[in-house]
């Protein structure tokens, strides 16, 4: 017998499984659309990949979802939400203040070292000038608790007198991230100009100390 080839399959294989709901489709959707997203870019993104990759149809993905443009948003906050909801499990309440400040530096620079699509999506919603994200009432939502979180982190630690008083909740969560956030998209860039691998374990922790050294030290109360 003759084997069907692959261009002769029927195209139900990209219709969604009897048993999938709205909210399951809907989440294999968003998988997709960041998986295409981070690889490809806005730009070079395509609708036609994006149900492929999550095995449905368009004008089901256009129902659950949106165009994209309402893709590439719901895809956005969606690994900002990843992120949020990982940065939650570090109950810091729980912890020292000065522990509690590391902690947090050390999980923000391993997230971008170990989620390159979060960097891609931010590195091209600020190619945007960030004009999707300004759509978004949720991400403001998420990271208001967080800034709440690290004023009452600062607040223990001025009480204790391990942090300096006067300190900016919202500049210092900037800088934190910021530390390894440039480190981790311009990698490469880094690697070939100083003629070393940052990609490797050894250079990763030794930014990962630096980062907190820098921070810690900043935090340290004057004497």
């Amino acid at each position: 017998m003759l084997k069907r080839s692959p261009a002769a399959r029927p195209a139900a294989s990209t219709d969604i499984p009897a048993e999938s709901g709205p909210v399951a489709s809907r989440e294999r959707i968003l998988d997709a659309a960041v998986t295409e997203f981070a690889e490809q870019g806005f730009a070079g993104a395509r609708v036609d990949a994006i149900a492929a990759r999550a095995g449905i149809n368009k004008r089901m993905l256009y129902a659950y979802v949106g165009n994209k443009k309402a893709l590439w948003l719901a895809a956005l906050e969606r690994v900002y939400e990843a992120k949020r909801r990982d940065e939650r499990t570090l109950n810091l309440q729980r912890l020292p203040p000065a522990e509690a400040m590391q902690v947090l530096i050390r999980f923000n620079f391993r997230y971008h070292t170990q989620h390159p699509e979060f960097l891609a999506m931010l590195n091209d919603e600020n190619l945007q000038r960030g004009q999707n994200l300004k759509e978004s009432h949720r991400v403001a939502e998420l990271y208001s608790p967080l800034l709440t979180l690290i004023s009452e982190v600062l607040a223990r630690g001025q009480e204790t007198e391990v942090f300096r008083r006067n300190v900016d909740p919202m500049q210092l969560y900037i800088s934190m991230v910021g530390l390894g956030y440039f480190f981790c998209s311009n990698q490469h860039t880094l690697s070939a100009i100083f003629d070393r691998r940052l990609d490797s374990v050894e250079e990763v922790l030794t930014r990962e100390q630096h980062i907190v050294d820098v921070v810690m030290g900043f935090l340290r109360p004057e004497r």
